[in-house]
C-alpha cells in the first residue's frame, strides 16, 4: 500500500484513539488532521488551512444556526411546551397511552420550534415523567416515549443536523427542509400507531387519564387553551418553515424572524424577563460556539485526508463491496448506524460523510434522498446505549428510581421503529423526494 494511503489510514486511527483517550472531539480531530497532514506534506498543510477556516466562519448560511439555536432556547425557557403538553394530554385522555401520544405531537411541534435535543429531552422529563410515573405508566416505556418525542427535532426541519447536511452534500437548506417533513412526520406516526396498538395488548402500562380528571378541563375552557396554547408555536413554525420551503426567505432571514418572534411569545406568554433572556443568550452562546468550534477543526482533517488519497482509498473499498450503489448504500447505512452507538451526530456528520459522499456523487445517487436517510438514521445515535445523548439528558433529569437500565429497555422498541420507517424510506424514495419536486425545488 503506498505511504500516502498508509498515513490516510492512520489519520483515522489516531483520531480513533485521541476520541478513547478522552480527547474532546474538536482538540482530538484537529490534532490528527495537523500531524498527519504534516507528515504527508509538510509544511504546505498550514497554508491551505487559513482559507478553509475562513471560508467556514464567513459562510452566510452558517448565521442561521446561532439564530434558530436562540429561538428553541427561548421558547423552552418560556415553559410553551408545558402549556402545550397539558392541552394535548387533555385531549387524547380517553385513550390508553393518551399522555404518550401527547408527549409524540409536543415532541413534533418542539422540534419544530426548537430543533435542540439536550432542551427538549430534558424538558418533556421534567414536566411529564413524574406525572406519567403518578398515573401508573411503566417507567420504561414513559423513559422511551420522552427520548424518542425529544429527538423528533433532528428530522423534523427546521433541524441544525439538516442545515449542516445542507453545507457537507451541497444541497440548499430549503431542499433538505422539504425533503425531511414527510420522512419526520413518518415517523412521528409510526411512534403514534405503536402506542396506541400497544395500548390496546398491554393497557396496563399505560392508562387513562382518570375521568374524574378529565372533567376539570373540558369542553368550551379546553378548546379555548388549545387554541391560546397551541397557535403561536404553530404560526412560528408554518411561518419560518413555509417562507424557507417556498422561496420567500433565505433560512438565514427566516431564522432571524423565528428568533424575533420566539421573543414575542414569551412575552405574550408573559414570562419574557431579563435574567430568562440572559440565560437564554448564554445557552446559545455555548452551543453555537460548539458546534462552530468542531466544524474548524473538522477542516483540518478534511484537508489532510485529502492531502493523503484517502478519498481514493474508501471509493476504492466501496467499489470492492458486492452490490454497487445499493451495497455501498447499506453500508454507509449500517456503519452510521453502529457509529451512532459512540459518536454524536455532528462529529458522524464530519467524519464518516465527507469519507464516503464522493462515491455516490460518482455513482449519480440522488443526494437530496440520501440526505433524508442520512438525517433519519443520524437520529438514531440518540437513542442508542450506551452513549445516546438523550438517555443522558433524560438519566440527568428523571427521579432516582428510573435506572439508566430501565431507560435503555425503554428505547429499544422505539429504535426499532426508527429502524422501519429507515427501511420504508430506502425502499420508498418518493416519501422524501415528492415535497420537493412538488414545490419545484
Amino acid at each position: 500500500m503506498p505511504l500516502m494511503e498508509l498515513l490516510a489510514l492512520g489519520l483515522i486511527l489516531g483520531f480513533m484513539l485521541l476520541l478513547i483517550a478522552g480527547i474532546p472531539v474538536g482538540i482530538g480531530i484537529a490534532v490528527a488532521g495537523f500531524i498527519f497532514g504534516w507528515f504527508g506534506f509538510g509544511e504546505f498543510l498550514f497554508n491551505l488551512v487559513p482559507s478553509r477556516i475562513y471560508g467556514v466562519v464567513t459562510k452566510y448560511e452558517f448565521v442561521a444556526i446561532p439564530l434558530f439555536v436562540f429561538m428553541g432556547v427561548m421558547l423552552e425557557k418560556s415553559r410553551v411546551a408545558e402549556d402545550m403538553l397539558e392541552v394535548v394530554g387533555r385531549l387524547s385522555g380517553r385513550l390508553n397511552g393518551g399522555m404518550a401520544i401527547a408527549l409524540i405531537i409536543v415532541g413534533i411541534l418542539m422540534g419544530a420550534s426548537t430543533g435542540i435535543v439536550g432542551a427538549t429531552v430534558a424538558t418533556l422529563t421534567m414536566l411529564t415523567l413524574p406525572v406519567l410515573l403518578r398515573r401508573g405508566y411503566d417507567p420504561g416505556l414513559a423513559s422511551g416515549a420522552i427520548c424518542a418525542s425529544g429527538t423528533l427535532g433532528q428530522i423534523i426541519p427546521p433541524s441544525l443536523v439538516l442545515i449542516l447536511l445542507a453545507d457537507i452534500m451541497g444541497e440548499s437548506v430549503g431542499t433538505l427542509f422539504a425533503a425531511a417533513v414527510m420522512p419526520g412526520l413518518l415517523l412521528a406516526g409510526l411512534y403514534i400507531g405503536f402506542i396506541i396498538v400497544y395500548g390496546k395488548i398491554r393497557p396496563d402500562l399505560m392508562p387513562p387519564i382518570p375521568e374524574k380528571e378529565r372533567q376539570g378541563l373540558s369542553g368550551w375552557p379546553l378548546a379555548k387553551k388549545a387554541v391560546l396554547s397551541l397557535s403561536p408555536p404553530l404560526l412560528l413554525v408554518g411561518g419560518v418553515l413555509g417562507s424557507i420551503i417556498g422561496g420567500i426567505a433565505a433560512p438565514t432571514e427566516a431564522a432571524s424572524v423565528g428568533a424575533v418572534f420566539s421573543i414575542i411569545i414569551a412575552a405574550l406568554y408573559g414570562r419574557l424577563t431579563i435574567p430568562m433572556i440572559w440565560q437564554a443568550a448564554h445557552g446559545t452562546l455555548r452551543i453555537s460556539a460548539m458546534i462552530f468550534f468542531i466544524l474548524v477543526a473538522a477542516q483540518v482533517f478534511a484537508i489532510a485526508f485529502r492531502g493523503l488519497q484517502g478519498e481514493d482509498l474508501v471509493k476504492d473499498m466501496l467499489y470492492l463491496l458486492p452490490g454497487g450503489e445499493t451495497g455501498a448504500l447499506i453500508f454507509l447505512m449500517l456503519l452510521l448506524f453502529v457509529l451512532g452507538f459512540f459518536l454524536e451526530w455532528i462529529e458522524i456528520s464530519y467524519i464518516a460523510l465527507p469519507l464516503l459522499l464522493p462515491f455516490f456523487i460518482e455513482q449519480g445517487t440522488d443526494m437530496i434522498w440520501l440526505a433524508a436517510l442520512i438525517a433519519l438514521n443520524l437520529q438514531t445515535s440518540f437513542l442508542t446505549p450506551p452513549f445516546g445523548w438523550a438517555l443522558f439528558f433524560l438519566k440527568g433529569s428523571a427521579p432516582p428510581s428510573v435506572t439508566a437500565g430501565v431507560i435503555y429497555k425503554g428505547v429499544m422498541p422505539f429504535i426499532a421503529i426508527q429502524a422501519v420507517a429507515l427501511l420504508l424510506l430506502f425502499n420508498v424514495p418518493g416519501i422524501a423526494t415528492w415535497l420537493p419536486k412538488a414545490i419545484g425545488w
